[in-house]
C-alpha cells in the first residue's frame, strides 16, 4: 500500500542546525568573554530592583533550577553591590559591670573592634606593673601613716576620757579578750597611809550593803554606756580611716591608670555607649586595683583579668564594603548564634568571651545568601530567620530556652539591631508552598527574581552562548573551540531545551560538555575542539549511562520482548514511552492491541482495570469513548466491547502521549484493515480527533530507530508524531543520515484521518449528509461492522423477548396442611 508523502517532513525540520559561518569566527580566541548573564531578563530586572530597595520586606526569592546560574550570577551580583556600599560597623560584647549575666553589645567602627582588643590586653599588662609602682611609692605610705596616726591619737584621746570619766565614778575600765570590761574601784590606804583606788574584790562587794551594792551596779551600767557610745564613736572613726584610705588609693590608683584611660577614650570613646563602658570599666579597676599588684608580685598568682577584655563578636574590614555571607548549613546555631559552655570540675561555665556569631550577625549591614531547601530543612531556623527580618534586631537564645525546657542560668546577651538584605535561592515549588502555607512569606519576601530554564534561540543569543564557551576556556585555560563546534554546543543547548527556537540556561550541563570535549581533544592530540570531538563527548556521555537501555534493546533483539517492524496487523501498533533516570532518559517502543467484540462494555483498558495506570492516561482512554460516540454513534447506539493492553508492560503507566496510538489500533480492529507494523506512533488525541502534542518526541523517535537499526533498516521505518512536536525536534545526527540517505521516515499529523491513511494506507473517509461513510475507507468499514453488531444485537433481544413471550405460564401448587 502506497504511503502518503505529503505529511513526511524534511531534513532541515529535524534538527536546526548553526551554520558556523554565521557566528563571525573561526575559533573562541577571536572573541571577549561573556559579560552578564543570558537570557534571563526577568531575574536580571527583579534582582535589580530588589537590590535597589531598602525597605522592610523587601527580601529576595531566587526562583530557578539547579545549575540555570542562579547562585553565579546572584553572588556577582551582590559582590558588585556589596563593593560599592560602607563596611559595617564591628561588634563586641564586653563585660556587664552592672550585671554580668546580661553582657553589652557595642558596636565601633570597622576594624576597631581588634584593635580594641589589643589595646586592653597591653594595658592589663601595663597597669600590673603601673599599679604595683604607685603602691611602693613613700608618698603613698606617709600618707596612709599620716592617716593611721590621726586616726590613733583620735582613739587614744576618746580612751583616755572614758577612763578619767569612769575613774570619777569610781570604776576602771580594761580590755579584755572578750572586749572592754568595768571594774569597781574601792578606798585604801598606803604603807605611807596615803589614800589609794583598787580594784574591789569580790567579798568587799558581798560585804556592801544591798543597796550599795544597788547603787554600785546603777553606776557600773552608766559606765557601760559611756564606754559603748565611746566605742561607737571610735568604730565610725574607723570607718572614716578605711574610707580616707579608700579614697587616698583611688586617687593613687586614678592618676596612676589616668593617661591610660584617656588614651582609651581618645581612640574609642567616640561612640557614647562605649564612653560609659570605659567609665565604668575604669571604676572597676580602682575597686579591684589590688589583683594587678598581686599579678605583679607574683607571676603565678591565679588572677582573672578576663572582664577587662572584650569578646571581637563581628569584625570587619574598613575597605572591603558590606559583608556577604553565603550560608550553606543554616542549622539554628550557624544563622542566629549561640551561647557556648565549657566544664569546669564538673560544672559547666560560660561567660560573655562565649557568646558565638550566627551568620545573621556576620551579614548585618550586608547581604545573607541562604539555601531555601537547606532553611527549611533545619529545625527552627525559618522561624529565626522570619523573626530577625519582622523585629530587625537578634537576641542569641539557646534552643532549650525556645522550647521551654528545663530553665538553666545562662546569659542573656544584649540585642543587636540588624540591617540585612537576604537573598534565598530556591526551586519553584518551595517558593510555590510558602505563598500557600505561610501568611508572612509574602510580606518579608517581595521580590521574586524568576530564572528561566531556557531562552530565545536567536543570532545574538547564539553569539552569547559563544562568548560563554570562550569564557570557560579562559577561565579554565583550556583548548579553544571551532565555530563548528561551538555550534555543535549551541545544537546540544537546544536539544536540552527541547525546542528548536530556544536553548537551555542549565549552564552547568553545558559546561560539562565544555570539560569533556576539551578532555578527548587533548586525548586525541588536538590543538582545538571541533564540531566532530563534541559528538564524540556527547555520544561518550551517553554511552557511559545508557547501560539499561542496552539491555531493553538485548531484550528487543533476543525476542524476549516482541516488537514487529514489517508487514501489517490488524489490532496492533508500536508505540513509544520514554524512560526517565534523570541522568538519562530514552525512548523504546512498545507493543500495543485492541481487541473488539459485540457487546455493551464500550472501551476498557486492561492495565486500568488491575490499576496499574495513572489519573491521565484513564482520562485519555475516555477521551477515546467520546471521539468513537461522536463519529459513528450520532445516530444509533454504540454497542461494541473494546479491549486495548500495553503488551509486555509490568510497571505503572502514565500519561495521555499514547491515546491516539490506542485509537488507531482500536480502528485497526474495527474495521479490519491492517496497521503497517515499520511505524511507531506517538501523540495524545482529543474528542474531535485532533492530534495534540506530547513530551519526549526525540527521545522516542530515536528509541524506536535505534531498535530498527538493530534489525535493520528497510527504507519503510519512521514515527509519526503530531504536527505541534515539529518545534521540538533536535534529533541525533545519526537518525538525520538515515533519513537524507531514505532509510527512515518521520511523519507530523494533525489529525486522527491524516494519521490512519498512513498508517494503513486507506482514507479515513468522511461522512456524507447522512452520516455515512465511503465504502472502502477505514470509517465506512467500521461504520459496516457497528451497524452489524447492532443489528444482530437487535435481533437477538428481539428473539430473546418473543422467546420470553411464547413460555407456557405455570399454575402456582395449591398449598397443603
Amino acid at each position: 500500500m502506497p504511503r502518503p508523502r505529503n505529511f513526511e517532513l524534511p531534513l532541515s525540520k529535524l534538527r536546526k542546525k548553526t551554520p558556523h559561518t554565521s557566528l563571525g569566527f573561526k575559533t573562541t580566541a577571536e572573541i571577549g568573554c561573556l559579560e552578564g548573564l543570558i537570557g534571563q531578563q526577568r531575574a536580571v530586572e527583579a534582582m535589580e530592583f530588589g537590590l535597589d530597595v531598602s525597605s522592610k520586606g523587601y527580601n529576595i526569592f531566587v526562583v530557578g533550577d539547579h545549575g540555570s546560574g542562579r547562585t553565579t550570577y546572584t553572588l556577582d551580583q551582590l559582590r558588585k553591590r556589596a563593593s560599592q556600599l560602607p563596611s559595617p560597623d564591628d561588634w563586641l560584647y564586653v563585660y556587664n559591670f552592672m550585671n554580668a549575666g546580661e553582657p553589652l553589645a557595642i558596636n565601633l567602627p570597622p576594624g576597631m573592634g581588634k584593635k580594641l582588643s589589643e589595646s586592653l590586653s597591653e594595658l592589663v599588662d601595663e597597669l600590673k606593673t603601673t599599679l604595683s609602682k604607685a603602691f611602693e611609692n613613700s608618698q603613698y605610705e606617709d600618707a596612709k601613716a599620716t592617716l593611721v596616726k590621726e586616726f590613733q591619737e583620735q582613739v587614744n584621746s576618746l580612751m583616755e576620757s572614758v577612763r578619767n570619766w569612769a575613774l570619777e565614778k569610781g570604776f576602771s575600765i580594761k580590755r579584755t579578750p572578750q572586749g572592754f570590761v568595768n571594774i569597781p574601784l574601792s578606798q585604801a590606804k598606803d604603807e605611807e597611809g596615803n589614800v589609794i583606788s583598787k580594784e574591789m574584790q569580790q567579798e568587799e562587794f558581798e560585804n556592801l550593803s544591798e543597796a550599795e551594792q544597788k547603787q554600785l551596779q546603777a553606776r557600773s551600767e552608766e559606765v557601760s554606756q559611756k564606754t559603748l557610745e565611746v566605742l561607737r564613736k571610735i568604730r565610725d572613726l574607723e570607718k572614716n580611716l578605711k574610707e580616707k584610705i579608700k579614697n587616698l588609693e583611688a586617687e593613687i590608683c586614678r592618676n596612676a591608670i589616668r593617661p591610660y584611660l584617656a588614651d582609651l577614650k581618645t581612640q574609642y570613646g567616640k561612640g557614647e555607649k562605649i564612653t560609659e563602658w570605659i567609665d565604668a570599666l575604669t571604676d572597676d579597676i580602682i575597686e579591684n586595683f589590688n589583683i594587678f599588684i598581686a599579678a605583679a608580685r607574683d607571676e603565678n598568682a591565679e588572677v582573672d583579668f578576663s572582664r577587662y577584655s572584650v569578646n571581637v563578636f563581628v569584625s570587619n574590614d574598613p575597605e572591603a564594603g558590606a559583608p556577604i555571607v553565603h550560608e550553606t548549613n543554616s542549622t539554628y546555631y550557624n544563622l542566629v548564634g549561640k551561647v557556648e559552655y565549657e566544664s569546669r570540675q564538673g560544672y559547666l561555665y560560660t561567660d560573655f568571651r562565649k557568646i558565638v556569631p550566627g551568620a545573621v550577625h556576620r551579614a548585618n549591614g550586608g547581604y545573607l545568601v541562604l539555601d531555601a531547601e537547606e532553611i527549611l530543612r533545619q529545625f527552627m531556623s525559618w522561624e529565626a530567620l522570619k523573626r530577625v527580618l519582622r523585629t530587625q534586631e537578634l537576641s542569641i537564645e539557646n534552643l532549650g530556652e525556645q522550647l521551654g525546657f528545663v530553665p538553666v542560668s545562662s546569659l542573656r546577651p544584649e540585642a543587636i539591631p540588624i540591617q540585612i538584605k537576604v537573598v534565598i535561592i530556591g526551586s519553584r515549588w518551595i517558593h510555590y508552598l510558602l505563598n500557600l502555607y505561610d501568611p508572612e512569606f509574602q510580606k518579608l519576601f517581595k521580590i521574586k527574581a524568576d530564572f528561566d530554564v531556557d531562552m530565545p534561540r536567536t543570532r545574538s543569543t547564539e553569539k552569547q552562548l559563544a562568548c560563554f564557551v570562550a569564557s570557560y576556556v579562559q577561565k579554565e585555560g583550556g583548548l579553544h573551540f571551532t565555530a563548528d563546534g561551538v555550534g555543535e554546543i549551541i545544537e546540544f543547548s537546544s536539544r536540552l531545551a527541547g525546542n528548536q527556537t530556544r536553548m537551555t540556561t542549565h549552564f552547568n550541563q553545558i559546561e560539562e560538555i565544555l570539560v569533556e570535549s576539551v578532555a578527548w581533544a587533548r586525548k586525541l592530540s588536538r590543538k582545538v575542539v571541533t564540531a566532530d570531538i563534541v559528538r564524540k563527548a556527547l555520544n561518550a556521555k551517553r554511552f557511559r549511562s545508557n547501560l539499561i537501555e542496552e539491555r531493553i534493546q538485548r531484550a528487543y533483539e533476543n525476542g524476549q520482548i516482541r516488537i514487529d517492524t514489517d508487514g501489517f496487523a490488524v489490532g496492533q501498533i508500536n508505540g513509544l514511552t520514554v524512560l526517565d533516570f534523570r541522568e538519562y532518559s530514552f525512548g523504546h517502543p512498545v507493543r500495543i492491541t485492541a481487541n473488539v467484540y459485540m457487546g455493551q462494555e464500550g472501551v476498557v483498558n486492561i492495565e486500568r482495570e488491575v490499576k496499574m495506570t495513572g489519573p491521565i492516561h484513564n482520562k485519555g482512554l475516555l477521551t477515546l469513548s467520546s471521539f468513537l460516540g461522536r463519529r459513528f454513534a450520532k445516530d444509533m447506539p454504540l454497542s461494541l466491547s473494546a479491549r486495548l493492553a500495553f503488551e509486555q508492560t509490568y510497571d505503572g503507566i502514565e500519561g495521555d502521549s499514547a491515546s491516539s496510538t490506542e485509537l488507531y489500533a482500536l480502528l485497526s480492529a474495527l474495521s479490519g484493515v491492517g496497521i503497517n507494523q515499520s511505524i511507531a506512533v506517538t501523540g495524545s488525541v482529543d474528542q474531535f480527533g485532533n492530534i495534540q502534542p506530547i513530551g519526549g518526541a526525540n527521545e522516542k523517535i530515536e528509541g524506536f530507530f535505534r531498535y530498527c537499526s538493530s534489525r535493520g533498516l528497510t527504507g519503510n521505518q519512521g514515527v509519526l508524531l503530531p504536527k505541534q512536536n515539529i518545534i521540538n525536534l533536535m534529533l541525533d545526527h545519526e537518525v538525520l543520515e538515515a533519513v537524507s540517505k531514505g532509510l527512515f521516515h518521520i511523519w507530523a499529523v494533525e489529525t486522527v484521518e491524516q494519521g490512519i491513511e498512513i498508517l494503513t494506507g486507506v482514507p479515513a473517509g468522511e461522512a456524507d449528509e447522512k452520516g455515512d461513510y465511503p465504502s472502502g475507507t477505514v470509517y465506512g468499514k467500521v461504520m459496516e461492522q457497528l451497524k452489524t453488531w447492532m443489528e444482530k444485537s437487535r435481533k437477538l433481544k428481539k428473539s430473546a423477548e418473543d422467546s420470553k413471550k411464547t413460555e407456557p405460564e405455570s399454575d402456582e401448587p395449591e398449598n397443603s396442611d
